[in-house]
């Protein structure tokens, strides 16, 4: 069931122990929102029947304030529960010393607001340029602006992962199905060499030189105790067993985990397609990302655009794909948003494809970036032509400073959500973050214009206040 709620301004709201500033950040963030829109949207997920849910309002506001404040689920009951002006972003009438919902129902807040919902919010919320006329079509607009391209990866919170560290947990969890089993239907517990499998485990898990030869005999003995524990698993299904929903989905992922470092082992090789990399989320994959730091991460790969400043989500996957093939649609994006193509694209040699390059030549768009093929002998440039190719180089530099506080500041650097949709919102409310607060410091920098005139430029103040 859900109700219809109505905007909250700041005058409506009962605060006994005076009022409300004006000018605070969460009290200036909510007006950014159109809470309104999304409420039209977010009923429409309910059926008129069943206990009345939370507003929009509410469930948003709640995760906005967890990823600005960095806080878990539980202390930002707790924050919510302290602060006025966290009531009042969350769409409270009246300041009370209890939360609304409970630490659990954050969960739910993340699994009523997918990736696609916060990237619709994230349109409403970005501001628009001043420039050509939308009505105005009879000439053509000419290309304006800039439009950035990058790809990074959002690390999940899992161990790192290990084939012998894999196969162990696996091998435990078909022993735990096992005993399931027998205790349901009162059956004997086989007889399966627990000890013996824990301490192969631990004889190469807590040797402090792993040679190849120890690694491939521990993996060897953990992949044939697995075999053996799916074996009792079937005899006892084939005798009468009953497997739940939840054993099911265990055994499917102890299967594929087994038959996967099973053909590794074989293969003597490290690399099989959708390779999993955490049992307790089998969707990640391994993204390989070339970084000085780390070669390869284990999380959500996150496509993003950078327009005048602001994020938007091209493509957000869980398995490694090739960001070129975003090109087209991005800058048509672009095109549908501002009514004209980018006057240039800053983004990595990767997308520098045949097709994209034909595409920017037809549109006149200028792709920075050496041309395709061996480089020639002598550049034949002009001075004119390297200075613009540093400036946009430069300029560039943008995107991989928003991935730098996205990481740093909203908690892109970890993912703590232990399901595969929750994760995927997670990380668009974080972007979301990251407009508003951007937005939000285009509008101090107006006030601030006004106040110190002196020190702003005009073409600062007209595009916060744009």
């Amino acid at each position: 069931m859900y109700r219809e709620h109505l905007q909250l301004d700041i005058s409506d709201f009962v605060f006994p122990y005076g009022t409300l500033d004006p000018e605070n950040d969460w009290v200036k963030l909510a007006h950014l929102i159109p809470w309104d829109k999304i409420e039209e949207q977010y009923a429409k997920h309910f059926v008129n029947n069943g206990h009345p849910a939370h507003p929009a309002r509410c469930a948003l506001g709640a995760l906005l304030i967890k990823q600005r404040l960095r806080c878990s689920d539980e202390w930002t009951v707790k924050h919510v529960a302290e602060n006025p002006y966290l009531q009042y972003f969350i769409g409270e009438k009246e300041y009370t010393n209890r939360c609304p919902f409970g630490a659990s129902t954050m969960v739910e807040f993340r699994k009523r607001f997918s990736d696609e919902d916060i990237g619709a919010i994230m349109e409403m919320t970005i501001p628009r340029k001043k420039g050509r006329d939308d009505d105005d079509d009879s000439t053509p607009p000419d290309n304006h602006g800039s439009l950035l391209l990058d790809a990074t990866c959002c690390p999940s919170d899992i161990a790192y992962p290990q084939d012998i560290q894999l196969l162990n947990e696996a091998r435990e969890k078909a022993e735990q199905t096992v005993d399931e089993l027998c205790k349901a239907n009162r059956r004997k517990k086989p007889r399966m060499r627990r000890k013996q499998a824990r301490r192969a485990y631990l004889r190469v898990s807590k040797s402090k030189k792993r040679s190849q030869k120890l690694m491939r005999t521990g993996v060897r003995e953990q992949l044939q105790y697995i075999r053996r524990d799916i074996g009792f698993v079937a005899a006892l299904v084939k005798s009468g067993g009953h497997l739940t929903q939840r054993q099911s989905d265990r055994l499917n992922i102890i299967t594929t985990i087994y038959e996967q470092q099973r053909i590794m082992y074989e293969t003597n090789t490290h690399s099989i397609p959708d390779r999993i990399v955490s049992f307790s989320q089998p969707w990640i994959r391994p993204i390989v990302r070339g970084k000085a730091k780390v070669k390869t991460e284990f999380g959500a790969k996150l496509h993003v655009s950078l327009m005048d400043g602001y994020a938007r989500i091209e493509r957000l996957s869980f398995d490694a794909f090739n960001e070129a093939d975003d090109f087209i649609p991005a800058v048509e994006r672009y095109r549908a948003f501002y009514g004209c193509y980018p006057g240039r694209v800053l983004a990595d040699k990767i997308y520098r494809n045949r097709e994209n390059l034909r595409f920017c030549k037809e549109h006149g768009i200028r792709l920075t970036g050496p041309a395709l093929g061996r480089p020639p002998k002598s550049s034949g440039e002009s001075k004119e032509a390297r200075e613009q190719e540093y400036t946009d180089i430069c300029d560039r530099n943008a995107v991989e400073g928003e991935f730098g506080t996205g990481k740093t500041a909203y908690g892109l650097d970890r993912i703590a959500a232990r399901l595969e949709n929750t994760s995927r919102t997670v990380i668009a409310v974080a972007l979301l973050c990251m407009n508003l607060c951007k937005r939000l410091r285009s509008l101090l920098r107006v006030f601030f214009s006004c106040l110190f005139p002196l020190f702003f430029s005009v073409d600062d103040c007209t595009l916060a206040a744009a």
